[in-house]
Formats: C-alpha cells, structure tokens, sequence
C-alpha cells in the first residue's frame, strides 16, 4: 500500500467518526489556521521570497491577508452557513418541514499551485474545513520551499489525521489521483485539468477546476490612459506576470498603441525605478523551464518596451510587444509571465467579436468612461470574472463567486461560494403521519377528480418561508393554512361533491 493511499485512507477514518462535523470543532481548526498564518508570517514569507523573489510586504498582501480575511467570515458566518435553510413550500406540503441542509462531502484533495503557494493551496482549505469535510492537501512542488513550509508546520496547528500535507512531484501527484475522493479541488493549468477531471472521472468525482487562459484587457480611445496604463501595469507585472488573472494582452485601436506604450514606460519607471532588475518589489520567474517557455515566446518579435533578461537570476524584464497578429505564438497560450502584447482593432465590434472567437477567459478587463461601451463589452461577452477600468479587483471580494466558465476552469469559490462549493445541499422534507386526508387525491384508483384537485395543489403559488423572522414565518403558515382550508372547499365545491368525498 502506497504512502498516499495509507493517508487517505487515514483521513477518511478520521471523517467517518464524525469528529469534523461539529460547528464547535470546524470553528477551532479554522482559528488554529489562523494562528498558523499569524505566527509563522516570518516563515511564509522566507519561503515564497525564496520561490519567487518576493518581499514579505507582498506576500502579506497577496498571500496572508486575504487568507486571514477568508478565515475571519468564515469564523463569523459559520453558523449562518451552516443552519439549515428553509425553502418554498406547495399546498400539499404546508404543514410539513422542508429545507435544505448543508453537509460535508466527505475526504476531498486541494491541489495547490505554485504561483501564490499559499493562498491558492490554503483559501480552499478554509472552505473544506468549515464546510465539515476532511481534506488532503497537496501543495505545488514547483514552489519547493513553501511546500516544505506546509508540511511541516501546517500540522503542529491543524488535526494531522484530518488534513494531511502530501509532498511530491508528478508521481505523487498520480498516486493521489488514483485513491477515491469525495470531491477534488484543483488550481494550475488546463492541460493537467484534464488529466484531473479524467482521473475523478473513474470514481464519478466531482471537480472543481481553477485554471486559466488568455484574459483579454480592452482599452476605449475614451478613457483616461495614464490611470488605465498604471492600473494595468500593476496587474500584469506583479509577481512577475505569474498570476492566473493577469491581463495577457490588450485589444485597443491603432491610435492607442504608442500611448499606451508610453504610459507604462511611465508607470514602470514609478513602480520599478530605472533598473526593474535591481528593484525589490519585481518577482523573478519560478524556475528555469518557465524561463525557457517565456523567452521563446518572444522569438521573431521586437519589444517595444522592456525585453532583457538574466538566465542566471531567472529575470525577464517588463515587456511590452506591438503589432501582435492574432495568428501569433503570443497569442495561442496563456503566457503566464511579464509579456503584454497588444494587438489592434478597428472598434467596439471587432473587439467583442475578437474576444467572443477564442476561448472564453478566466477574466476579463474593461476601460472605458462611456456606459454604453461598458454595457455591450458585458452584454455580448463572457468570462469567469470581470472588472471595468480596473484589473483584478473582482478577486478580492468574498462576496462574489471565483471561478472560470469553460476552458478557464469549472466550479468558484470565496467567502460562502467556498462553503457552498464543498458542502453537498441534502433535499430535506420531514411530514407528519396526519392529515391524511389531504394526500387522498394523489393515490389510486385515479380519476379526473383527483388529477384536477392535485393539479391546483401543485400550481398555487409557493409559500416563501426562507426569509424573515420567526413571528413572520408563523403568521405565513396560518395565512397558508388559511388557504388550505379555502381551496379545499373551492375544489369540494367545484367538483359537485359532498365533504365525505374526503
């Protein structure tokens, strides 16, 4: 038996005792979680400027704050989330219970990436314990350091049994796939996205797939460009271009082009200072592969910004790329690196019907001061996401869903989406062995009588019982019974019958 499926089969264990279930306990992990985050900051830190060059400012505010923050509303609506919730009711079921409890899936595996090791690997782990489940987790083994980090303080604060850490390459990797999960959580590219759902595929597993593309970045001749280039040089080329979100490319008219460039020469020169290489807010590219990878995307082309780099110290300077073909090699992967081509378009139209022809994107960015521009870029589209005259924010909110549609991926989560996300939503009706009565039409022998009684049940209006307080859900259910009482008699009367057909 592998060391992989021994863990798995430890955690599932350790889930059908059931210890992971209580609100109490869930709320426990979830603070000792936080506890992690809060007093090994120094080690996280140490670990992803080893990985990928950053400053502990930065991965404080693109790995550990939104960790903390996720960590804090699930603390704090965990109750909420986690109650049962009421749901319409018919006339046949109006004295009866219905709801919808949330409960955990089971043992699910988080595959994290290397990108932000931390936060992509983790702010799914704080939606597998709140949601009650046990969880492996498997953090990337690009990002080396940060996984040897995880594993080995992640368990002197969480249950070892319940969330195991798993290092490993690819083997590992495979070997995990194969066990049997009751969901699997998984960040990275979509050629192993495939791979993932085909393995979940043996054992019906559902997945959720947070992947990636081209996010295109559409640039209106109405906009104010010096903000618009600061706001997108920020998103491109923090962490070194290696974010899944990051705008790929710009789609902007001929015009635009040179101004454009112009305003993130500018942009770069605040943030970076003369030198991008010599600053210590600039990321360097993961490992020598992805270096390789970047570099070649850039052979036959010449940067029109930016363009050197260092081999020996994994650099690649910001670089921006005009007169893009559509045909080219920048333009058929998701570079995933500080490459920013634009390519040029007549208008709106071409623009939309340049987006709508490829894949749909994980995210897309809009800049523009004229509504109606705004609302046909968001009518005529799609994407997984989408921000207007900013990039990326639309991640930082817990409030809104995360996630692809398509090619960029299956499934979202943040904040309640997360919960939701990990949580299997069980029908629940409980009745009562009474009124009997009222369940005589929908039983044999049948007849057109009992059709067109059942058939009125079923179309009355739903009764909501959802929403409100309590005093209001009781006075909903005299009113409802109210009704029962009166469409009893209209059906009695408009059936020519006596009360004893009842």
């Amino acid at each position: 038996m592998s060391r992989e499926q021994l863990v798995v089969e430890r955690a599932r264990r350790a889930f059908q005792t059931g210890m992971s279930k209580p609100l109490k306990f869930r709320v426990h992990q979830l603070k000792n979680l936080h506890r992690f985050i809060t007093e090994r900051r120094k080690d996280i830190a140490d670990a992803v400027n080893k990985d990928l060059n950053k400053t502990e400012h930065s991965t404080e505010l693109f790995e550990t704050l939104g960790l903390e923050g996720e960590i804090d509303v699930a603390v704090e609506r965990l109750a909420e989330w986690a109650a049962p919730r009421p749901v319409e009711k018919s006339l046949l079921t109006i004295l009866d219970e219905v709801y919808i409890q949330p409960e955990p899936l089971g043992v699910v595996l988080i595959i994290g990436a290397w990108n932000y090791p931390w936060a992509v690997t983790l702010q799914p782990l704080v939606a597998a314990i709140a949601a009650g489940n046990a969880a492996v987790v498997k953090p990337s083994e690009v990002s080396s350091h940060s996984a040897k980090v995880m594993e080995e303080l992640l368990p002197l604060y969480l249950d070892k049994e319940l969330y195991p850490v798993v290092c490993g390459g690819v083997s590992e990797t495979q070997e995990l796939l194969r066990q049997r999960f009751d969901h699997i959580f998984y960040t990275g590219n979509s050629t192993v996205g495939k791979l993932v759902m085909e393995a979940a595929a043996r054992h019906l597993t559902p997945v959720t797939l947070e992947l990636g593309g081209k996010s295109p970045c559409y640039i209106d001749k109405d906009v104010d460009l010096r903000v618009a280039c600061r706001r997108i040089t920020w998103g491109k080329f923090v962490n070194c271009g290696q974010t899944c979100i990051a705008p790929d490319y710009i789609l902007c008219e001929p015009s635009l082009q040179n101004r454009v460039v112009e305003g993130i020469r500018q942009t770069l020169l605040e943030f970076y200072g003369p030198d991008p290489k010599s600053s210590p807010d600039y990321g360097r590219i993961i490992n020598q592969r992805h270096f390789n990878r970047v570099m070649a995307l850039l052979d036959g082309y010449t940067a029109a910004l930016g363009g050197q780099s260092d081999s020996s110290q994994r650099y690649i300077a910001p670089t921006v790329v005009k007169d893009v073909p559509p045909h080219a090699r920048l333009m058929q992967e998701e570079i995933f690196g500080p490459l920013l081509p634009i390519v040029t378009v007549s208008d709106i139209d071409d623009a939309i019907h340049f987006i709508n022809e490829r894949e749909k994107p994980l995210a897309l960015y809009v800049f523009s001061s004229i509504k109606k521009v705004i609302k046909r870029m968001l009518a005529e589209t799609t994407s997984g996401g989408v921000t207007v005259n900013d990039v990326m924010m639309h991640y930082t909110l817990n409030s809104l869903p995360f996630g692809g549609v398509g090619q960029s991926g299956t499934g979202r989560y943040h904040g309640k989406h997360s919960f939701d996300q990990f949580s299997h939503h069980r029908a629940c009706l409980v009745k009562s062995l009474g009124m009997e009565r009222v369940n005589m039409p929908r039983y044999p022998p049948q007849n057109h009588q009992k059709a067109r009684r059942v058939r009125l049940a079923m179309r009355t209006p739903l009764v909501d019982f959802s929403k409100g307080t309590y005093i209001w859900a009781v006075t909903a259910s005299i009113v409802a019974l109210g009704l029962l009482v009166a469409l009893t008699v209209i059906l009695i009367l408009a059936a020519g019958v006596s009360c004893t057909c009842w």
